[in-house]
């Protein structure tokens, strides 16, 4: 019989190790999305102001009104504002052109929600200088992306996806680890193709097929890099994956809300997530005449290469872990790279007590002893499903311990062999929830030993 206050930690790990993921999403969602999108805001946003006499009187007065929400910087002329825009060194110009009038110049595609931001608050400061004001549209988005999200969604897709065929991949058991890294750039180059036609189709992105090349980086810089940390992180891959790529990434991307109205954690992210990067370039090539792509390429790039170290480093490892199990052994032959990620299968793991979240929880255990009390190490323990068919074998510790974890939810037949004993077998009934414990008592046998 199993004492059910044995089972009470087993049954804390293993809900434990069930519910962390949801509870992963459902705070990450609360820090990551509400706290960052509840009551948008600028900070330190670049408009350039003339003249410069303006902008000396302005800057300060800004300053005392919303303390660090904008950045004025001065330039000669209305010329010189909109050029500051058109090669994204601000996202707005203001400029006074006379004692009775002042122009906004802005950019939709910097997103609607800080050109609705400069739009207020200029239009508060003409007011307060007895200035009426015009307002002129310098970058509009493409016809079919009125709001300026659908490019946000557009890069969601290349975003998410790669993440998500990464974890469908770590089913294929018979797959190696070369063909898929092959996969996911096969898969990567197709959604990045498929993705800006359709895309284009609707008239949400401009005609520039150089887009598909950052679509590809992206699908890669996920994917590889996620594919890359399995090894690393094992069964915790999702939520790892889901932080870097999800809770973290749109946030500060700049996408659904502009990374200059979110908290400085969020913005300081914006330079290095991948997301924010594809958005910065996708900007640029289709928006400012190909400004700004230096930075988002590189980032872009150093994800890519990053992935392939990570799958690299990878192999190497588990290439010298086959070799130390099995001289002559090679990392090809080792198909999956964990197994957590599959259906589970019967197998074997450690005895010693599994206190450790994120450890397998064992669903059956036993000890082996002499009818003395002495533990039989090295004692072959074989289970059996009800037909007969093998499950798994497994010997015994020097304290006479097994486990065996991703049994099924049924009888199975327990085989002992031990030598210099009796054979011993018997039946039990699994269930899911439980580690069921099943011990031996061994006599020696009366003819002879039976050898394990």
């Amino acid at each position: 019989m199993t004492d059910d206050r044995e089972d009470e930690p087993n049954l804390l790990m293993s809900l434990a190790g069930s519910l962390w993921f949801p509870l992963l999403f459902f705070f990450g969602f609360l820090f990551c999305y509400m706290l960052p999108f509840h009551s948008p805001s600028p900070h330190d946003v670049r408009v350039a102001v003339a003249p410069p006499a303006v902008a000396q009187r302005l800057g300060p007065a800004l300053d005392r009104q919303a303390p660090g929400a904008f950045e004025v910087v001065p330039v000669k002329d209305a010329s010189d504002a909109r050029k500051k825009i058109l090669t994204r060194e601000a996202v707005a110009a203001y400029s006074v052109d006379g004692p009775a009038t002042a122009t906004l110049y802005i950019a939709k595609a910097d997103g609607t929600f800080l050109e609705q931001a400069a739009t207020s608050t200029f239009t508060a400061v003409a007011k307060q200088g007895g200035q009426s004001i015009r307002t002129v549209e310098l970058v509009p988005t493409a016809k079919g992306d009125v709001t300026g999200t659908g490019l946000f969604y557009l890069a969601m897709a290349w975003n998410i996806a790669p993440y998500i065929a990464v974890m469908m991949l770590m089913r294929a058991v018979t797959v190696s680890r070369r063909a898929k890294v092959l996969a996911l750039a096969a898969m990567g180059a197709f959604m990045a193709v498929v993705g800006f036609y359709v895309a284009l189709a609707m008239d949400v992105v401009p005609n520039e097929p150089i887009a598909i090349v950052y679509g590809f980086l992206i699908t890669q810089a996920v994917a590889q890099f996620a594919y890359g940390l399995v090894p690393f992180v094992r069964q915790f891959l999702p939520g790892v994956a889901i932080t870097l790529f999800v809770l973290l990434s749109i946030p500060s991307s700049g996408g659904a809300i502009p990374y200059q109205l979110v908290p400085g954690f969020f913005r300081a992210l914006h330079p290095v997530m991948p997301l924010g990067n594809l958005l910065d370039a996708l900007h640029g090539l289709f928006y400012f005449d190909n400004e700004g792509l230096l930075r988002p390429t590189v980032v872009l790039c150093a994800w890519v290469a990053a992935g392939f170290a990570l799958v690299g480093f990878g192999a190497y490892l588990q290439h010298r872990k086959a070799a130390k199990a099995e001289p002559g052994a090679t990392a090809e032959e080792e198909m999956v790279e964990d197994p957590t990620f599959e259906t589970p299968v019967p197998h074997p793991v450690s005895p010693a007590h599994h206190e450790h979240f994120g450890d397998v929880i064992p669903g059956l255990v036993g000890t082996v002893r002499t009818s003395a009390g002495e533990p039989v190490p090295d004692a072959l323990v074989t289970v059996l499903a009800t037909g007969g068919r093998q499950l798994m074998r497994t010997r015994t510790d020097d304290e006479g311990r097994y486990a065996a974890a991703g049994l099924p939810e049924d009888f199975v037949t327990v085989l002992l062999l031990a030598r210099g004993h009796t054979p011993a077998v018997t039946r039990v009934l699994l269930s899911a929830g439980r580690t069921h414990r099943q011990d031996f008592a061994l006599e020696p046998p009366v003819h002879g030993a039976h050898p394990a």
